[in-house]
């Protein structure tokens, strides 16, 4: 009687305890859900507020501003990319500008550093443009650029075409000590330990070198591919070179007048009458007539032939007006050295360039200045290479007449 009397005043103070609890957990759990009032998060039409119509027009409108401002953000930094992407651009060409043209190239001497690093640059460029990497591709087969190949004693080219032997011994000394030097620096590079190896390896030598191939784009550099003995019978080294050519350096710029430079043509001559009467026509035509600028001496060996010779001078001179001429004659027999040395010091007037000329050499006046061009007092004389006409006599010989001169050289 005394538990259950007990129980039944404990239980109204259960229950109220127990509605107390759930009215807590109700509270705490309103509270939660409750959306947070920060910048971040849209408020929710109440129910006491305005109109839900007009509350989700408000964030509509909201939301809309939002994504507008953010718009016109992402446009701004679109623009500003456009404009660092324009700008770097730019600058890769100008130094792209800089590389491809090599007169534009200039090295700050104030700065050897960077200097030192742009030349090195370009030559690394120099060899990325050259055929040694990769090939490419050539329309026929004569546009490849052939290689040599040498030895240590010899050397076998190709720019004597098929007409000569192509073996060149001995080599010209520029070559040589060209190819001397490659072949050192390759012996050096294989002796040159690689990386941190401390293993002991043979030590070359240029007799080690067997053969090597190079080839010279005019416009890049030379390569160069050397193979030594290995280690074995059937084994070897091959080392690839290339030297690559630096950047065109202007070295002068000058203006030349030879409006009033004088040639003095020296014909040393004996007999042969008939070939310096075909040598005074082209002479009129092409010395006189068109050039104007140019005096005739001619040295004459004996006495034979001696009048036809001067009457053929004489009726030059008359013709063309022409006194600009000396006839020097020698009682000996004929010698081309000695009545060229002669000629030349017979010469008393001003600084005038020199013309040691055959009489059955024919020459124009493009020629003349020519020679002005590439001539300068006391320090350089031009040597052309002459070359020689078939006979036309011969030729012609089944003809009624041979043709002029200028058809012949045609």
């Amino acid at each position: 009687m005394m538990l259950r009397r007990g129980f039944v005043l404990l239980l109204p103070r259960c229950v109220g305890l127990l509605v107390v609890a759930c009215c807590s957990v109700s509270i705490v759990y309103m509270l939660a859900c409750t959306p947070k009032g920060d910048s971040q998060q849209l408020a929710l039409p109440r129910v006491h507020g305005p109109t839900a119509k007009e509350g989700y027009e408000a964030i509509l409108q909201e939301q809309e501003e939002r994504h507008r401002n953010y718009i016109i953000s992402l446009k701004k930094q679109i623009a500003q990319l456009k404009a660092e992407l324009q700008g770097r651009s730019e600058k890769l060409k100008h130094v792209q500008d800089q590389y491809s043209d090599p007169l534009d190239i200039q090295l700050d001497h104030s700065n050897p550093q960077q200097a030192q690093a742009n030349l090195l640059a370009f030559l690394r460029s120099q060899i990325d443009k050259a055929e040694v990497h990769s090939g490419i591709k050539l329309s026929t087969e004569y546009a490849a650029v052939p290689f040599e190949s040498f030895t240590l004693q010899k050397v076998y080219q190709l720019e004597t075409g098929l007409t000569r032997h192509p073996e060149e011994k001995p080599v010209r000394k520029d070559k040589r000590d060209e190819l001397i030097e490659v072949i050192e620096l390759a012996v050096g590079s294989l002796n040159s330990p690689e990386g941190d190896s401390k293993t002991k390896h043979r030590v070359y030598t240029a007799s080690d070198f067997i053969e090597g191939i190079y080839r010279t784009e005019k416009d890049k550099g030379t390569l160069y591919e050397l193979t030594f003995k290995g280690d074995t019978k059937h084994q070897f080294k091959k080392i690839v070179l290339f030297r690559p050519f630096g950047p065109v350096m202007k070295v002068k710029n000058e203006n030349v007048n030879i409006a009033d430079t004088l040639i003095n043509v020296i014909v040393p001559l004996a007999k042969r009458a008939s070939k310096f009467r075909q040598f005074m026509q082209n002479f009129r035509e092409m010395g006189i007539q068109q050039d104007g600028r140019i005096h005739l001496t001619v040295v004459y060996f004996g006495k034979e032939q001696v009048n036809e010779v001067k009457s053929i001078l004489e009726n030059t001179s008359k013709s063309a007006n022409f006194k600009n001429f000396t006839f020097i004659q020698l009682n000996e027999e004929f010698s081309r050295g000695k009545g060229l040395d002669i000629g030349a010091r017979f010469w008393k007037g001003n600084n005038v360039v020199l013309f040691f000329c055959d009489v059955d050499i024919y020459f124009t006046a493009e020629f003349l200045n020519t020679c002005r061009l590439n001539t300068q007092p006391g320090k350089k004389v031009f040597y052309p290479v002459l070359f020689s006409q078939y006979n036309p006599s011969i030729i012609y010989g089944h003809h009624d007449s041979i043709p002029s001169l200028e058809q012949q050289l045609v």
